[in-house]
C-alpha cells in the first residue's frame, strides 16, 4: 500500500460516517444545538468538510470548492463565504442551519474526493515538502493532510454522538 492508498483510506472514513449520522434524520434533529450552546449536527459536518476544503485548496494553490463550485450559494447560509468554523461561537454555530442532510453529504463528498485526488498527484518527497514554518516543528504537506482528516474524524464522531443523545434509540455504525 502506497502512502496515497493509505491516505485515501483514511480520508474516506469520515464521509462514511457522514452517511450514517445524516441517514433518515430529522432536520430538527440535524440543526439543534444540544443544551442550546453545544455544536449542532449540521454545522460539525459543515465544518468538517469546510476545513477541509479551505486547507487543501491552498496546498493545492486551487480556488475554494465552498464558492468556485457554488456551494455556499446551494447553502444559503448567513456567514461570509471565507467562514469555515475555526473559533466559532453559539451564535455563529447557530447560523448554521441547513434543511437538507443531502446538501452536507454532497459538499462533504466532494471536498474528499478533491482531497484524494490531490494526494494521488503526489510524491512521497512532496509530502514532505514544509508548507508552514509558523510551527515548530514546521508543518509538511503529509501532516497538514493529516490534519484535516483528523479534524474531519473528530468532527463525525462528535455528531454520531450528538445524533445518539438527541435522538432516542439512535446507534451508529460501530
Amino acid at each position: 500500500m502506497t502512502p496515497q492508498e493509505l491516505f485515501e483510506d483514511a480520508a474516506r472514513r469520515p464521509s462514511e460516517v457522514a452517511g450514517h449520522v445524516l441517514d433518515g434524520i430529522d432536520p430538527d434533529v440535524l440543526n439543534t444545538l444540544p443544551g442550546g450552546t453545544a455544536n449542532s449536527i449540521a454545522w460539525l459536518v459543515w465544518h468538517a468538510a469546510r476545513q477541509q476544503d479551505v486547507q487543501v485548496a491552498q496546498l493545492a494553490e486551487a480556488a475554494e470548492m465552498w464558492t468556485a463550485q457554488g456551494w455556499s450559494e446551494r447553502f444559503g447560509l448567513d456567514v461570509p463565504d471565507s467562514a469555515m468554523g475555526f473559533g466559532d461561537g453559539p451564535e455563529d454555530v447557530a447560523r448554521i442551519r441547513v434543511a437538507s442532510p443531502d446538501l452536507l453529504r454532497g459538499y462533504l463528498d466532494a471536498v474528499v474526493e478533491r482531497t484524494v485526488t490531490y494526494v494521488h498527484g503526489l510524491t512521497d518527497a512532496q509530502l514532505d515538502d514544509v508548507v508552514d514554518r509558523s510551527w515548530d516543528p514546521p508543518v509538511t504537506r503529509g501532516a497538514r493532510l493529516v490534519s484535516t482528516v483528523d479534524d474531519a474524524a473528530q468532527h463525525l464522531g462528535q455528531a454520531a454522538y450528538v445524533r445518539g443523545l438527541l435522538e432516542d434509540g439512535w446507534s451508529g455504525p460501530y
